[in-house]
């Protein structure tokens, strides 16, 4: 009697203590399980709240299985997603503002993307993202290359009657202005694009060339190398609406996690642009890089179109690209 009596103590303190257990949702569109480093990030999240034994547990849905790419940032915004890896560009929609953070040359290497999370820049830019409900928990800074199906991406006059994806509205005037074609979509999409014929070409972050397995589908890869035209803001963003709500060892253990996560980003992330070329040549494809003289003459087209475009159309469009330019 006693025996069953302490079992039934046991599995009640048991049942308690699953309740007490608060269940923090995490949404992105990348692939899960594959080696994208977006994921891993979100998933180191989701380790380390869990070994902080706050009461707090994190459900990973990768693949975009619980949310659609653009729906992620009204969702978190309104509290009805916990936390996301999201391209903040995607919400550049609703906060133009956010386009700066998808500028064609405006960041160059990882050592200044650094620099810039500390930066006046990013102060704007983070009060824009807290003003409206969010929260950054770990910064993250991708490197992107260009990618055709018909010929190298070099030097502007290579682009001319491409039709390419290009992440953001930024690098679509930059392209357009040099003679391309532009198709809209998310990353997770531009496989099927690619496949189908209704793309060309596309410049995405080096992490989705390799794991949306776009190699199968290109005939050469521009790579960043030391004249990186692109580079994208992907932060992991927490709902300030849930965030308030947890207690002050919760936010703790989320902000400690989220710190973690993003100091294995910075490391795993300046490995990714080798993996991409290291696979891209594995599968046949031609790589090549952006010459000085190539990066030069991008950044003269980005500088008539999408920065004009960006001062004259964003509320304090020109002191922010300033901002950021004045960061050495």
């Amino acid at each position: 009697m006693l025996k069953t009596g302490v079992l039934l103590a046991g599995m009640a303190a048991a049942a308690g203590s699953a309740s007490a257990q608060t269940v923090l949702k995490a949404s992105h569109q990348f692939p899960g399980g594959k080696g994208d480093i977006r994921d891993e990030m979100v998933q180191v999240i989701a380790r380390e709240v869990e070994a902080a034994n706050v009461g707090l547990t994190v459900q990973v849905y990768p693949g975009s299985s619980l949310f659609k790419p653009n729906e992620q940032w009204n969702a978190l915004t309104r509290g009805l997603l916990e936390m996301t890896s999201f391209p903040l560009d995607y919400a550049s929609g609703r906060h133009p503002e956010f386009s700066a953070t998808l500028m064609p040359g405006l960041v160059g290497n990882f050592d200044r993307a650094n620099r810039l999370n500390q930066s006046d820049f990013m102060k704007d830019i983070k009060k824009i993202i807290e003003d409206n409900g969010a929260i950054v928990i770990a910064d993250a800074w991708l490197s992107g290359a260009f990618a055709s199906k018909k010929g190298c991406i070099t030097s502007p006059d290579t682009m001319k009657g491409q039709v390419i994806r290009a992440a953001g509205p930024a690098f679509e005037e930059m392209l357009a202005a040099a003679g391309a074609s532009i198709a809209s979509m998310p990353s997770s999409e531009i496989y099927t694009g690619m496949q189908t014929g209704v793309l060309d070409a596309a410049n995405t972050s080096s992490a989705s060339f390799v794991s949306y397995r776009l190699f199968e589908q290109a005939k050469c890869l521009t790579a960043p190398g030391e004249n990186a035209l692109w580079f994208m803001y992907e932060p992991v963003l927490f709902s300030k609406q849930v965030f308030d709500r947890l207690t002050p060892e919760q936010q703790a253990a989320v902000l400690a996690a989220g710190k973690k996560a993003e100091a294995y980003f910075d490391t795993e992330v300046r490995k990714g642009d080798q993996l991409m070329i290291d696979t891209y040549k594995k599968a046949g494809v031609e790589v090549v890089e952006m010459s000085k003289a190539d990066y030069d003459a991008w950044l003269a087209v980005a500088k008539e179109s999408a920065y004009k475009n960006f001062a004259a159309k964003v509320p304090n469009g020109g002191a922010l690209i300033e901002k950021a330019l004045a960061v050495e």
